[in-house]
């Protein structure tokens, strides 16, 4: 029932990219475990339950249609005992409303013909919703026997079609792949598109690329692991992506290479090179699936894609690539000529980049547009090709140029033009940055400098006062009473600013922010410091000598509950709130950095709460976990993941100590559920802690709060938890069904096809796992240059800016939880359409309680060695 028990999925607060490992999310195989592939584990897990629900669906099926399954006759033919694919995907989207198209039926239906539970009358693999095509129910008359009663029926189809429902959209796509490219519908080809952007090896290719993909891709299977694919010094003739399985790469006097996984290709350099096979390819598990591109089709991309790419050359140098978009639309620009309009920027120079954008950007566009993403991808990205400095130079030297040719009318409509669009790019990116802006003294200067030009033209302070009353009106929900006041006394000025001020009365922290660091000598006492948050090392061991007077040289160590230390460098920062899990700081001579051990408190609690948690109500203490998730949520901005995963050290005046908190959560969430489950002692106890943790996710995925609701899946699937075989025979029927749907969600199969398909049919407000959002981003940072041939590889910026969207849309409703714990003020909300309220149970506790509640979130104390945690679970049960 438990799919992943032998692993743990845990968050790395390093991001060294030195290593070719990816740095951030990894499941890792946890001690005194046996490890299972998690495709092995799902494969058995999966297979009993898709018979189970087929035959429940048919039953209640026959019951409601009896005359569904009828002898049938056509071309002169008969079929006996059948019923067509239209009547099937009729009958099933009339029975229930949990399915939404027919295209999910379908998906259901190919589930059942996958594992011959219903078979074609010509042995055909595929569903097809005709009313010429039959197919027969295996044992119909089995299927024909009903349940006890109509209410224990009505739970089953629930539970079937559910289970059935997320197997349906592989199953789907996997028979959409079978089919000969020729005759996939253009539905079809989207939906395999969309399937390649979250595959790993064809992560660094345009959208261009992989639509030609997606219409030439052929679905290759292998039943029997030891099968030979292709040997080496054979002629090349096909790319393979591993699409499920693995394969060992096998090479003449080496042996065994390396092992190939999801996501992973072999076979290209062959077609490059048009040379031999460089390797042999083995099967190393049972049904392998692969998508095939085929030599002759891989050339055409190539040659396609070179025609359709176009290099701008100044003084004889490349400045900028443009490649045509695969729906021939993209940019638009009512003035542009029609050829810009159908292409997109590839690669370039800074500043060829920023002035093709000027060019092209329309006066509507917007950071918020998902049409036309130009704006949105530069924005996002440009700390990591053109830093503020640059940006802004480069913006003011476009503004202050002035045209040459044309008449003076002319010459005067361009330079009216360029500056709006000017004035319209820097409104959107302090829209943006907001306060990150207040923080750097070169674009304060800059803006100040902006809005004295922009106020002494009339045209453009019109502009830019309608654009503020504009973005006054869309963020009016989310502004607290004072910022309120504060937009009324400027609504008749020109106001650059006022974005600046969106968000103040959250609990950010800035880089310059002071807080309370402490750093702990060798004997264990402590010297507690007030240091900004982006603090050097060299700041805090400064701060440290002040203190005590040391004289010898001194050497700032992180030290782990498990007793790891790491040396720190002098100019590392931010070390303070880039700590994992129960790490500290220790500062000792270098000699002494040996003989470090760590504070008795890292080691985690000895008791467990189990007595507090059992005076809460599961709801109270899954809304208030999620109140203070959106507390962490909406305080990272959204750039903070782009300097997570391209290194802070190169953003030395930004700051990732807001996502870093939440990474934080994450993980202590995870170890909360652990500890408290191996701290439980009473038998009768513990099953009541493990069903609270259920019922807890179970309503945090209501709230559509996914990163916690994973964290507690997590910690209820960590192996010290899942070998308590007693304590999970206590629970109820209901909630082992319960937990056992959920589990499904945490597979970590097709690049997490389960989780990415669920969260794609919610709408906002959503909290994203975010570590996943990290991972992806991770995998595009370090599988694509930055730099193409001395120019901004802004394709990877693209996809950058796509992952870091996501946050951006998960935000675009605002999530207003009604506590007690609220001013009334801060409840009031203008317009009750433009935000979803999550509301509190009708059992809700007293202030006092709900106040209690919201103190322990805010205090969890954990146990984060594994080893100990499994000493604790076998003491518990042997």
């Amino acid at each position: 029932m438990h799919f992943f028990r032998g692993q743990m999925y845990q968050v790395h607060p390093e991001r060294t990219l030195e290593s070719s490992s990816i740095q951030g999310v990894s499941w890792t195989p946890l001690l005194d475990t046996v490890y299972m592939a998690p495709s092995e584990s799902m494969k058995q897990a999966s297979v009993q339950k898709v018979v189970k629900a087929g035959r429940t669906l048919c039953s209640v099926l026959l019951s409601a249609f009896p005359n569904l399954i009828r002898d049938r006759k056509h071309h002169f033919r008969n079929y006996r005992q059948c019923c067509s694919g239209k009547e099937l995907v009729d009958a099933l989207l009339s029975l229930s409303h949990m399915i939404q198209s027919r295209s999910q039926t379908i998906g259901i239906w190919q589930v059942l013909v996958d594992e011959a539970l219903l078979i074609h009358v010509k042995k055909d693999l595929n569903f097809h919703d005709k009313e010429n095509q039959f197919y027969r129910m295996v044992d119909a008359q089995i299927a024909k026997v009903e349940t006890a009663n109509e209410k224990e029926q009505e739970e089953e189809l629930v539970e079937s079609l559910s289970w059935l429902m997320q197997l349906g959209p592989d199953a789907l796509l996997t028979m959409i792949l079978r089919k000969q490219p020729c005759q996939r519908t253009k539905e079809e080809l989207e939906l395999i598109f969309e399937e390649l952007l979250h595959i790993k090896a064809v992560s660094h290719l345009s959208n261009l690329v992989k639509w030609e993909l997606a219409s030439v891709l052929v679905f290759e299977s292998h039943a029997k692991a030891g099968t030979v694919l292709f040997h080496q010094g054979e002629k090349g003739t096909s790319w393979y992506i591993i699409w499920k399985g693995s394969v060992n790469v096998v090479t003449h006097g080496k042996g065994l290479v390396t092992t190939l996984h999801e996501g992973d290709d072999f076979g290209q350099l062959a077609l490059v090179n048009d040379a031999p096979r460089a390797a042999t390819i083995i099967l190393r598990e049972d049904n392998c699936h692969f998508l095939r591109v085929d030599k002759q089709d891989f050339n055409r991309i190539l040659k396609d894609v070179e025609a359709n790419t176009v290099r701008l050359e100044e003084h004889g140098k490349v400045v900028l690539v443009l490649e045509k978009s695969p729906s021939g639309g993209g940019i638009i620009e009512e003035e542009a000529p029609a050829k810009s309009s159908m292409y997109t920027v590839m690669a370039g120079t800074p500043e060829k980049i920023l002035e093709h954008l000027l060019e092209t950007m329309r006066l509507t566009s917007s950071t918020n547009d998902h049409t036309d993403t130009f704006v949105s991808d530069f924005l996002l990205t440009h700390s990591v090709f053109m830093p503020t400095p640059m940006f802004c130079q480069a913006l003011l030297h476009h503004f202050q140029n002035e045209p040459t040719e044309g008449s003076d009318q002319e010459r005067a409509s361009y330079s009216l033009r360029k500056r709006q669009k000017i004035m319209h790019l820097v409104s959107q990116w302090v829209e943006l940055y907001g306060q990150l802006l207040r923080e750097d003294p070169t674009a304060m200067k800059f803006l100040e400098k902006m809005v004295e030009y922009f106020s002494s033209e009339s045209q453009l302070a019109g502009l830019l006062k309608e654009h503020f009353q504009d973005h006054r009106k869309i963020r009016t929900p989310e502004l607290s009473a004072s910022t309120l006041k504060r937009n009324k006394q400027v609504q008749n000025e020109v106001n650059l600013f006022a974005s600046l001020d969106d968000g103040c009365n959250k609990p950010i922290m800035r880089p310059q922010d002071k807080i309370l660091y402490d750093i702990y000598r060798p004997d264990l006492s402590c010297i507690i410091s007030l240091l900004p948050v982006n603090a050097s090392v060299q700041d805090v061991i400064a701060s440290v000598e002040n203190q005590s007077e040391a004289t010898r040289d001194l050497t700032l160590v992180k030290v782990s509950c498990s007793g790891d230390r790491t040396e720190l460098k002098l100019d590392d920062r931010e070390v303070y709130t880039s700590l994992g899990l129960n790490e500290r700081l220790f500062i000792c001579a270098t000699v002494e950095m040996d003989s470090l051990i760590p504070h008795p408190d890292q080691f985690g609690p000895r008791t467990g709460t189990a007595d507090i948690l059992e005076l809460y109500n599961s709801r109270d203490l899954a809304n208030q976990l999620n109140e203070y998730d959106w507390e962490l949520f909406n305080c990272i901005h959204e750039v903070e993941l782009l300097h997570y995963v391209f290194g802070p050290q190169n953003f030395r005046s930004a700051t990732t100590a807001n996502l870093d908190r939440f990474i934080r959560h994450f993980n202590e969430l995870q170890f909360w559920v652990v500890t408290e489950l191996c701290l439980c002692s009473d038998l009768n106890r513990r099953a009541q802690l493990l069903r609270k943790f259920i019922k807890v996710a179970a309503i945090l995925r209501e709230h559509k709060n996914l990163n916690s609701f994973f964290a507690l899946m997590f910690g209820l699937s960590n192996s010290a938890v899942s070998r308590l075989a007693k304590t999970w025979e206590r629970l109820p029927n209901k909630t082992k069904k319960l937990y056992s749907t959920f589990e499904a969600l945490l597979d970590p199969s097709r690049n997490h096809r389960a989780y990415r398909l669920t969260v794609a049919k919610m709408s906002p407000p959503i909290i994203p796992l975010l570590p996943l959002l990290l991972k992806d981003m991770t995998f595009i940072q370090v599988g694509n240059k930055t730099y193409v041939d001395n120019l901004i590889n802004f394709d990877k910026m693209r996809m950058i800016a796509t992952s870091v969207r996501q946050v951006q849309h998960c935000r675009s409703q605002l999530c207003v939880p009604v506590s007690p714990l609220r001013s009334r003020m801060d409840r009031i909300v203008p317009d009750s359409m433009a935000m979803r309220i999550s509301t509190y149970s009708t059992m809700s506790l007293s202030f006092e309680n709900l106040s209690g509640i919201h103190t322990y979130l805010r205090g969890l104390r954990v146990i984060s060695v594994q080893r100990t945690l499994s000493q604790l679970s076998r003491e518990l049960e042997p």
